[in-house]
């Protein structure tokens, strides 16, 4: 097998650098040399591969057919680099540098959040970047070492650990139930005043599932309100201003405070998982490990959040 030469190396990491960056000059701020050194190593890599990487212009510099399919295995080459480097740091000093992490909203705001205080005073030389997204991370190409996804997991190059029931239940005030009275079953939803969620990768409002005599029921509730985001729902209902469904985990907080009171709870379903992901490659990682450890922590089972809320879930076949 042909050895990679020291000089193709750098070339690899010029080119991904620009590509990433989208400019030579900012990649040769980020590596310390001077831009034509980084034009020099990107040509030489070109010559020595035989084909162009870049589309260059006056104002811009865009990746070639040929660049697209060698900047995804340039990355994987410099974060497998990246890893050896921060695993031999931590075989002398433990855990340190950085752990990307990627989570939805409300799971970043409400359970992640307020339990990386205690995984700093653990590991005080690890840094969390942590990248609050409802979209599906690309990890390879972002460098994430562990995602938190609710749902269907696509990928399956990708580690996984199932970490807790996505468990939705109806939540309102206490004012609102003293005023407008509190719901049963689920039909009786429709006296009420309801405050929807609507999903911001699809635009399609939520269905409110329901376990009714051994079926999942699905309403689709004539809502007064509806927001794309978990916590303004929260927010509202929480004003008064009706019935919402919402995450568990979520609304447990509020539980707690007396600002909502769950309902239905006999009806309640899971409806998906909550799952941590990470690649093969960070498998060994010391900083992976540490927030691994961190999740055992925050997602006990059964979920102290759930055992909150009460009443007896069940799974959500309507997918």
């Amino acid at each position: 097998m042909e050895q990679i030469s020291l000089d193709r190396l750098t070339g690899l990491i010029a080119f991904a650098r620009a590509a990433t960056l989208g400019s030579y000059s900012a990649a040769a701020r980020e590596m310390g040399i001077s831009p034509s050194a980084v034009s020099k190593s990107i040509a030489r890599l070109e010559q020595q591969l035989g084909i162009p990487l870049f589309i260059r212009t006056t104002r811009s510099l865009r990746l070639t057919h040929e660049g697209e399919a060698l900047y995804a295995r340039a990355l994987r080459l410099l974060h497998e680099a990246e890893e050896i480097q921060q695993a031999a740091i931590s075989t002398r000093s433990g855990p340190s540098g950085i752990v990307r992490v990627a989570a939805p909203y409300p799971i970043g705001v409400h359970l992640l959040g307020p339990a990386l205080v205690r995984l700093r005073e653990r590991y005080p030389r690890l840094v969390v970047d942590l990248r609050i997204r409802d979209q599906m991370a690309d990890m390879i190409s972002e460098g994430i070492d562990v995602a938190i996804r609710v749902g269907d997991i696509p990928d399956s190059r990708l580690i996984s650990r199932h970490l807790a029931p996505h468990r939705i239940c109806a939540f309102a005030a206490p004012a609102y139930l003293a005023r407008r009275g509190t719901p049963t079953r689920p039909e009786e939803l429709v006296q009420h005043e309801c405050v929807n969620f609507r999903f911001q990768s699809s635009g399609q409002a939520l269905r409110w599932p329901f376990a009714v005599s051994g079926k999942i029921v699905e309403i689709a509730p004539e809502a007064g309100i509806v927001a794309d985001v978990s916590d303004v729902v929260a927010s509202i209902v929480i004003a008064g201003g009706g019935i919402a469904i919402m995450p568990t985990y979520l609304a447990a907080t509020h539980v707690r405070r007396g600002e909502l009171v769950p309902l239905l709870t006999a009806f309640a379903v899971t409806r998906s998982n909550i799952t941590a992901l990470w690649p093969e490659s960070r498998r060994a990682s010391p900083n992976v490990k540490a927030f691994l450890g961190l999740l055992d922590e925050v997602f006990v089972s059964p979920p102290q959040w759930d055992i909150l809320i009460g009443g007896h879930p069940q799974p959500d076949r309507s997918q």
